[in-house]
């Protein structure tokens, strides 16, 4: 072996070193291999040298000085003839080496000490390998007995030890050895990934790769994320991020950093692994575009909230960090998985709290999405947003970071717009409340918002000196400079505004003001303080002085005043001092609204302004000791002022009193059954009215209305406490329940006699409560208006005097108690709304914009009729006060509380009630008609939430059912004691008697069964009552069936188990299903509201279903759900009913031209429940439609008597607007047959053809109405909806070619069905131009598109299908609807009579039907 190494020209054996190498390597390895393969001796002579060379290196010293550098071994490997009994001899030296391993050495040998590596090395970068298969094998035998560390260092190196050869058994080897050792994962993905793999090889590879994302150690898993993402293709791409999303628990606890090691498998942990995770996959997102697309893809297929992980978050963050391409598109996708619950706040804590490392790279992402989601109009898209700035706050203590989040907090508040200033601004409150002493050294960051104090509404201002109190108080506990610069900025301020004479600024001095003195005045912060300063009540003290003082001479700043004081005595308690104050100030009460009494009368009686005055309502008789002075208040120009701020004064007084009596009214209750002092009611009927001049009736009228006002306080007052109070007796209670039905009473009564004196003598009402669109009415101004008067005998006006009087009445002496130890919570008050105390939302829409009527010839004449003492006025409790509506914001609310008043009353009251519950519920519900009416809604009522709401009015619940029961009952004829109850009851209540009024008992009956349907609509459709299902059960439960229902409904009840929501709703259905049946024999209205009654009920029950399926709480049956499809056919049976019963047809007209919506609504009902809507549009369209003649005649032989002349215009508009929806559905179900997976069968192709024909069929037959009916609505409407049917039949055209060559006949037959439309569309347009009719004109535009794209679509599908036919495009004749050449039209061409032929050349007349659609000449439609 020796001398062959040395003929060739290599000295094995060196005594000085290592052997010595040949200076011609190739001439070296070409000698040796012609030595071992051609000579005479060939095989010995290569055994012999093989084993020489085997004993050769059985020596260590040996082999390591020949495995280094440039070896001799790396030579003898690339002699062809031996190179395979190398390797093999090499590789099975390896095991002797194992020992020599870190492992068993304790430490780590270097390259040269190695020889395990070193044989390795020899192995690297071969220039040929003779025997794959075989080397591989060996390989890998041997691979898979090596020491852990031996065995990542081959793994790692066999893409250059191999090459590309034999990767299947490389492949193989690697997953079995990653199956047995999870720890070499690293390393095999390195040495996958630089092998040249085929598809089906690369796949396997994925595939193993997807199954270790359980197993692997945490550390590893970053390698791995990055090895799929980078391999991923659009092939594989979605099997990839599903694996990952699904396997891949990224969860981030910040107090698991020690107890959560690599031991935990498949779950990353908090730190640098969480952060490499992070890290791998935005490296692997950030220029692969269709990787992002992907995840976002299947994300959005995501539908329950329980599919959704926390990684879904990170995957959205990581795709919005890499730039503005798919910044928007992450946006929408985020506010749609928060709106349906997918991602929720419990997800993002995970994300955030604890993990200050991890998100800090992501801190801009993150608070970019909150200012996204803060401006977003949805409310649970707003309240998330103020989830993540606060725990972007709380986790990022840095100023820097800190500083960002106010910034965009501040930013939103600059806005202007309403929702994202108010979001903005809870937030910030959210933070002040807990971050006080945090946020003072970023108040300079915080005071911009007080510059756009200007534009708040009155709940804003709230917030913004919520969250400048809390930074007060915490400043003025701080020895800091910074603090003390902050609270005395904030005093100076509001000192500045509250003195301001603008009433704009003024109103944020007074919130300001008040908002401050609520903390630094509260018992538990009002001695704090430092020593160099006043403490907080000393303070609180000089700003409740200077408000008041600053507002006494204005009565509007003096209402808010009292308000705003009177809700921060309900919700705390104030320091002794400050409460001594407020009580002194209340005190005046006496001195100024009331008068003496003797024996229950006046002393004497003296005359106001020419205006005789007596005692109204007088619920005490003779031992009442006061009355209400509001007569000779409301005569005197000096003092009427008083009365505007006499309800928010007794609100006070009334707070005050509970407070300090353990939530007694004791010492004020002589206040609710006393007197009021009025004009004489000899003047509201007879000639009494026509006798007074316009200065009396306005006296007259403003008396009425400062008594409304006043009897809605007293009722706010002592109905809040009825039921609170246990030590007082029983007799005490039923004595107050008695005096307020008296007052609700005295109060309808009152505004009926408001409302019909402002008919006949219009006024300007006085306001007396202060909303935000009204604050800065000019009335403000009047700095005539005295605030307390002292003394009203020295007070005098050039018209009237003041009698002097003096008042001891000792009632309400109780008042001045100071006792304020004792915190008692109030309810909120709910504010009244602008314009609709007690009106209707369908009322107002029909309302005229003014309910006043002018003092010229008609004011005239219905004095006559009112002054005819022959005649009577009837005054019906049903109708809304429409003389009052327009000016309804001004009146002082009615408190939720009031409503539990209804349990007790009669039908007059208790519909009074229901009004304001069902504008109350307005609120809650967003329709476009509440917000028209009103824009800018009170504050008070705003902090109430609709679930508090609800809590509320739970128990009335019955009472409804109790009074809608008594109101069916006196419509079915059944009762005729209403007018006299009505008279018993105003007796009992001491209204004066005004023999002109009466009351209509079918009316109160008519009007409160639709408002109590209305009510338990709008209830039904609120989505919080879907959460509680206790408040959803009550209300089913109060309308459920007496008496058995039907066999159907009775069927399907008993399978169901008694007292569960599905029970309730079916029970309810067929409760409101019987009253249906009732009033179909003698109302349409009532018919109407309980049909629409019906579908409410029916909509909220599959909500209901749908909500519990996706919360995966309760999974209902295949039975539950077939129930809904049931009551949707009964309900389409009870609207065809209706269209079929024979009405008094005058009453439907009426119905009609009042509510036009309601027979539409009836309608579309009839037509989306029925069994088929599109032969049920067939029928009506071209059967029962045609008959209906032009002029006004009676016929209803068709079957419909709500069908006629009058209301043709109704059926036409629902028919065109669904058979467009049938359409659109159509469309949806072409769309679904068009996608690649969907299996297509003739069968249904077919079927989807016949409905399409359908459809054409009833749009040609409404269209070609036309000609016999023409109303410029009708042809309008022709024009609008047959243009949008031909958009929506463009998108089947792609169908339409796909099947010609199969239904040639029927698409051909169907085209030229579309024509007979088209024509008559054509035609409508120009005479509409001729005409000049712009309801028409208005819509040519869009329609003529639609049809240019209609022909020019039909005949690319002629051209590209070989169909046989032939296709011309021409101009047609100018003709009119019947048929006949227009003359003015000099333009006929004869040849193009056939605008469109087939390949049979008809030689048809113009008139008769071309194969395809034709347009007319465009200019004449231009």
């Amino acid at each position: 072996m020796v001398s062959v190494l040395a003929d060739a020209g290599c000295t094995l054996i060196n005594p000085a070193g290592p052997p010595c190498l040949p200076s011609d390597p190739h001439q070296f390895r070409r000698r040796l291999h012609r030595l071992f393969s051609s000579s005479q001796n060939a095989p010995s002579l290569r055994s012999d040298f093989l084993s020489g060379f085997s004993s050769y290196i059985h020596s260590s010293p040996n082999l390591r000085s020949s495995t280094r550098s440039e070896s001799i071994v790396r030579h003898l490997l690339l002699v062809p003839s031996v190179q395979l009994d190398l390797q093999s001899m090499l590789l099975e030296k390896l095991p002797e080496y194992f020992d020599a391993s870190p492992e068993h050495s304790g430490g780590s040998l270097s390259l040269e000490d190695d020889v395990a590596r070193l044989i390795i090395n020899q192995f690297r970068w071969l220039d040929f390998i003779v025997d794959h298969n075989a080397f591989t094998n060996k390989l890998m035998q041997v691979l898979s007995i090596c020491p852990s560390h031996l065995k990542k260092e081959i793994i790692g190196s066999l893409p250059e030890i191999i090459g590309d050869q034999n990767n299947k058994i490389v492949v193989e080897g690697l997953e079995q050895m990653l199956q047995e050792d999870s720890a070499i994962i690293v390393p095999v993905l390195d040495s996958l990934s630089n092998l040249n793999l085929d598809d089906q090889l690369q796949e396997q590879v994925i595939t193993l790769a997807l199954s270790c994302i359980r197993t692997i150690d945490v550390e590893h898993m970053p390698y791995l994320l990055r090895f799929l993402l980078l391999s991923a293709t659009p092939v594989n791409v979605r099997r990839i991020v599903l694996h990952i999303r699904e396997q891949l628990k990224f969860v981030g606890l910040s107090n698991s950093r020690a107890s959560q090691h690599n031991k935990l498998k498949g779950k990353s942990l908090v730190g640098n692994t969480e952060a490499s995770i992070l890290d791998a996959l935005r490296s692997s997102l950030r220029f692969r575009n269709f990787l992002c697309q992907e995840i976002l893809k299947e994300l959005n297929c995501l539908e329950k909230p329980r599919d959704h992980k926390v990684i879904d978050i990170w995957l959205l963050v990581l795709i919005y960090s890499k730039g503005e391409s798919l910044q928007k598109s992450i946006e929408k996708m985020f506010k749609k998985k928060i709106i349906e619950d997918c991602i929720q706040e419990v997800m993002l804590d995970q994300c955030i709290c604890g993990n200050k490392e991890l998100v800090q790279d992501y801190f801009p992402s993150f608070l970019s999405l909150s200012e996204y989601l803060l401006a977003c109009k949805e409310q649970r898209a707003r309240g998330f947003g103020i989830h993540m700035y606060i725990c972007l706050f709380e986790e990022f203590l840095d100023n820097y970071s800190r500083q960002e989040v106010l910034g965009a907090l501040v930013s939103h508040v600059g806005s202007g717009v309403s929702f994202e200033v108010q979001s903005a601004l809870e937030t910030l409150f959210l933070l002040a409340s807990k971050y006080a002493h945090d946020l003072l050294p970023l108040s300079c960051h915080i005071n911009g918002i007080l510059d756009y104090l200007e534009g708040f509404s009155v709940e804003n201002l709230h917030k913004v000196y919520e969250v400048f109190s809390h930074l007060l108080l915490s400043a003025r506990s701080s020895s800091d400079s910074y603090g003390s610069s902050v609270a005395n900025e904030l005093l100076m301020i509001v000192r500045k505004q509250v003195g301001n004479p603008d009433p704009k600024f003024k109103k944020m001095g007074l919130i300001g003001t008040l908002k401050l003195v609520s903390f630094m005045g509260d018992k538990s912060s009002a001695s704090y303080g430092s020593t160099s300063q006043k403490s907080n009540c000393e303070e609180a003290l000089e700003l409740l002085k200077a408000s008041l003082e600053s507002c006494r001479r204005y009565p509007l700043p003096l209402i808010l005043f009292y308000d705003e004081l009177t809700t921060i005595l309900d919700n705390g308690t104030l320091h002794p001092s400050i409460m001594e104050l407020i009580v002194k100030h209340v005190g005046e009460f006496e001195s100024v609204f009331l008068s003496d009494l003797e024996g229950g009368k006046m002393p004497s009686k003296e005359s106001y302004c020419g205006l005789e005055g007596e005692l109204w309502m007088n619920l005490d008789g003779d031992i009442s000791p006061v009355c209400l002075n509001i007569l000779p208040l409301a005569s005197s120009s000096l003092q009427s002022a008083s009365l505007q701020f006499l309800p928010a004064n007794f609100l006070l007084l009334s707070t005050i009193e509970r407070s300090t009596n353990q939530g007694s009214l004791e010492g004020i209750d002589a206040l609710l059954g006393c007197p009021l002092h009025l004009p004489s009611s000899k003047y509201f009927y007879g000639a009494g009215w026509k006798s007074l001049t316009g200065k009396q009736k306005q006296i007259v009228g403003l008396s009425l209305y400062y008594a409304t006002n006043w009897i809605r306080e007293l009722l706010n007052a002592f109905c809040t406490v009825v039921g609170r109070i246990a030590c007082t007796s029983q007799a005490t209670k039923d004595d107050t329940v008695r005096k307020l039905l008296n007052r609700f009473r005295n109060l309808v009564y009152l505004e009926i006699l408001l409302n019909n004196s402002i008919e006949q003598h219009s006024i300007l009402l006085p306001e007396l409560h202060c909303y935000v669109d009204h604050f800065g009415s000019p009335l403000l101004n009047h700095s005539n208006h005295t605030g307390h008067v002292e003394k009203n005998n020295q007070q005098k006006t050039q018209e009237c005097t003041l009698p002097k009087s003096n008042r001891r009445g000792k009632k309400i002496s109780k008042a001045s108690s100071s006792d304020t130890n004792r915190k008692l919570q109030q309810p909120t008050i709910l504010d009244v709304l602008k314009k609709a105390g007690t009106m209707t939302s369908q009322e107002v829409t029909n309302m005229e914009s003014s309910g006043l009527i002018s003092q010229g010839s008609s004011s005239k004449s219905q004095d006559q009729y009112l002054c005819d003492p022959d005649k009577l006025v009837t005054i019906d409790v049903s109708p809304v006060a429409k003389a009052l509506e327009t000016q309804r914001y001004k009146f002082r609310p009615l408190l939720v509380q009031c409503f539990s008043i209804l349990r007790f009353s009669e039908l007059p009251l208790f519909l009074y009630l229901l009004r304001d519950l069902h504008y109350k519920l307005d609120y809650f519900t967003p329709a476009k008609q509440f917000l028209a009416r009103n824009p800018s809604p009170p504050a008070g009522f705003t902090r109430m939430a609709v679930n508090e709401f609800l809590t509320k009015i739970t128990p009335l619940f019955p009472s409804l059912r109790k009074h809608f029961s008594s109101a069916l009952f006196i419509l079915k004829g059944s009762d005729e004691t209403c007018q006299e109850h009505w008279n018993v009851y105003s007796s009992s209540a001491e209204n004066p008697d005004v023999p002109n009024l009466v009351l209509s008992r079918s009316g109160v009956s008519m009007s409160t069964f639709k408002e109590t349907l209305h009510c338990f609509r709008k209830m039904l459709s609120l989505s919080s009552i879907q959460k509680e299902h206790r408040i959803l059960s009550d209300l089913l439960e109060a309308f459920q069936p007496i008496e058995s229902p039907d066999a159907v409904l009775s069927d399907i009840r008993s399978n169901l188990s008694q007292g569960t929501l599905e029970y309730l709703y079916l029970g309810a259905y067929s409760y409101i299903e019987s009253v249906l049946n009732i009033v179909c024999s003698f109302s349409f209205m009532l018919a109407s509201e309980s049909l629409l009654t019906l579908e409410s009920s029916i909509i909220s029950f599959q909500k209901f279903l749908d909500k519990s399926d996706e919360n995966g709480k309760t999974r209902h049956s295949d039975f539950i759900h077939g129930v809904p499809p049931t009551l949707r056919s009964r309900l389409g049976a009870s609207a065809q009913k209706i269209l079929r019963q024979n009405w008094d047809n005058s009453e439907v007209l009426s119905v009609w031209k009042n509510k036009g919506d309601i027979l539409e609504k009836i309608l579309h009902i009839y037509l989306e429940n029925c069994e088929s809507t599109s032969d049920l549009l067939d029928d009506l369209a071209c059967s029962v439609l045609p008959q209906v003649s032009s002029r006004k005649e009676d016929d209803d032989q068709h079957g419909f008597p709500t069908l006629c002349s009058t209301t043709f215009v109704v059926w036409y508009r629902v028919l065109h607007e669904e058979n467009l929806t049938v359409l659109n559905k159509l469309v949806k179900e072409v769309v679904l047959l068009e996608k690649p997976r969907a299996s297509v069968q003739l069968q249904t192709v077919e079927e989807l053809l016949v409905k399409l024909q359908h459809s054409v069929k009833v749009v040609v037959s409404l269209v070609n109405m036309c000609r016999t009916h023409h109303k410029v609505t009708v042809h309008s409407m022709a024009v609008k909806y047959g243009g949008k049917f031909v958009d929506s039949f463009l998108k089947v055209f792609d169908f339409l070619q796909a099947h010609f060559n199969t239904f040639n006949e029927l698409i051909i037959h169907l085209v030229k069905e579309l024509q007979k439309a088209t024509r008559t569309i054509q035609t409508l347009c120009s005479e509409a131009k001729g005409l000049k009719q712009t309801v028409i004109t208005s819509k040519i535009p869009a329609t003529k598109r639609s049809m240019e794209r209609f022909l020019f679509c039909v005949k690319a599908l002629l051209h590209t299908t070989s169909s046989g036919c032939s296709f011309w495009m021409g101009n047609l004749k100018h003709k009119d609807l019947m048929g006949q050449v227009v003359s003015s039209q000099a333009y006929v061409d004869e040849q193009n009579n056939h605008v469109v032929e087939n390949s049979a050349n008809d030689d048809d007349d113009d008139d008769d039907e071309p194969a395809i659609v034709a347009t007319e000449d465009y200019r004449e439609v231009e």
